[in-house]
């Protein structure tokens, strides 16, 4: 499974996702910090990757068909703020 991380997550979670198995890439690595939600989503897309993403946006299922993709993985921590291990 390929993941896309969002910028709104810290970079560890990618190594998370590589140290599993998985392949992932970061939205910092690939240049498209600031990016639009439409050019990350069809980045992940043509890549077929799982966007893994704090931002609501993405649940929008008419904005974002959930067929269209791989996966949209939109996470609701309880703290707002994500700290590093």
């Amino acid at each position: 499974m390929k993941f896309k991380v969002d910028e709104n997550l810290p970079a560890e979670v990618g190594e998370v996702f590589r140290a599993g198995g998985f392949e992932a890439d970061t939205v910092a690595q690939e240049g498209l910090q600031g990016a639009d939600d439409d050019l990350l989503a069809q980045a992940a897309r043509s890549e077929q990757r799982v966007i893994v993403t704090l931002d609501t946006d993405f649940g929008n299922i008419r904005a974002y068909p959930p067929e269209l993709y791989a996966g949209i993985v939109v996470l609701r921590p309880a703290r707002r703020k994500i700290r590093s291990p």
